[in-house]
């Protein structure tokens, strides 16, 4: 069954560029990934051909190749459209002749090294474990080689054996005729599919793959001061290899949650501190709220409400600082205006105004007024 277009996998239009395409796989595989939906088949193969498709596009000169040809694999019927040389014929062999390995630029062969496939994880922080650092421990889902036959899919006392077709170099080579004469293309072997190799009796445990899916607890020491969509990487953690091939990495993608009354900007914090009027007029020594604990701080007298006040230094770690320099934090000034008042209140207020040279009406005639009205309708 042909499989499908790989940017339709990615739910991208065709030709979308590199960020386009790296976010597209962030969202999907934390979607699908086995982690989230244990034992459920289908998300399992979703992932997969999610990454096979970011494996493709992620890479300039892969993804040239699939735009151009709809395929990086013309000879083993793999990813994109599943062309192969022979699809073209006799034009398969004369690009071979301009080019070197058949359409597409050299037949495919698996009995060398692979690197395996990059992991993705979210991990999820509180600001403190943010701010400070922390060691998680967190569970992941990867390929590794079997424990039962170590890698190699032959069952226990058994070994794999050299095909007998390519003589284990993965490719034979077919003499065509053209029309410019007889040519040979090198092509990937037909017996053992490129490995090289038969396993004639599979391990019962991996079914001859020679890997496995496994569930493992991984420690991963988050540095102090990381913030919401940094990576870190941890390198050999993903996918074993193939063929004695690298692991892939484990790329650990960050998510901060928010403080209650802390905001953070870069390495910068930010926090509101409330007084009252009086407060703001004559000054105060208030408890500013800090990542270190409260701290006391002098607001002069005639602060006005929207005021940044900066504590130097009381911001967050900047990652992997050496001299271990941090941020600032700000304190927002916030002047509360009474929305009720008692009558000693007010009367404190008429003074101060009446002392500041205002003419002040303090409503008296108006309560006169109002009594007599009250007692023309008989209220009293």
């Amino acid at each position: 069954m042909a499989k499908r277009d790989l940017y339709e996998v990615l739910g991208l239009q065709k030709g979308a560029d590199e960020k386009q395409i790296k976010s597209a796989f962030r969202k999907l595989a934390i979607k699908y990934h086995p982690d989230k939906n244990p034992g459920d088949k289908e998300a399992e193969e979703k992932f997969k051909e999610i990454n096979e498709a970011y494996q493709v596009l992620s890479d300039p000169q892969k993804k040239a190749q699939y735009d151009q040809f709809g395929t990086t694999d013309f000879n083993a019927g793999g990813a994109g459209a599943g062309y192969s040389a022979q699809d073209f014929g006799d034009f398969g062999d004369i690009f071979e002749s301009f080019f070197g390995g058949g359409f597409g630029g050299g037949s495919r062969r698996r009995t060398g090294p692979r690197r395996g496939a990059d992991l993705e994880y979210r991990l999820d922080l509180t600001f403190e474990e943010a701010v400070f650092g922390v060691e998680k421990d967190v569970t992941i889902t990867r390929t590794e080689d079997c424990d039962v036959c170590h890698g190699s899919g032959a069952k226990k006392g058994s070994t794999p054996e050299t095909c007998k077709t390519c003589h284990g170099s993965g490719t034979v080579r077919v003499q065509r005729q053209t029309l410019f004469g007889n040519m040979v293309q090198e092509t990937v072997c037909p017996t053992c599919g490129g490995n090289g190799e038969m396993i004639s009796d599979p391990c019962d445990n991996c079914k001859g793959k020679g890997q496995v899916r496994q569930r493992r607890k991984i420690s991963v020491k988050v540095p102090a001061g990381v913030d919401s969509g940094n990576v870190m990487p941890l390198r050999g953690q993903g996918d074993k290899g193939a063929k004695g091939g690298p692991s892939g990495d484990l790329h650990i993608v960050i998510n901060v949650k928010p403080h209650k009354f802390f905001i953070r900007k870069g390495n910068d914090i930010y926090v509101d501190t409330h007084i009252n009027i009086a407060e703001a007029a004559l000054g105060k020594e208030v408890k500013v709220p800090t990542i270190d604990g409260d701290v006391s701080y002098e607001i002069p007298a005639g602060t006005q409400s929207g005021t940044l006040f900066r504590l130097k230094g009381k911001g967050v770690t900047m990652v992997n600082s050496r001299s271990g320099a941090r941020g600032d934090q700000y304190v927002n000034v916030i002047v509360d205006v009474p929305k009720k008042l008692n009558d000693a209140q007010k009367e404190a207020l008429y003074q101060f105004m009446e002392a500041s040279g205002q003419i002040i009406d303090r409503g008296e005639k108006d309560d006169k007024k109002d009594k007599k009205e009250k007692k023309k309708f008989g209220i009293f």
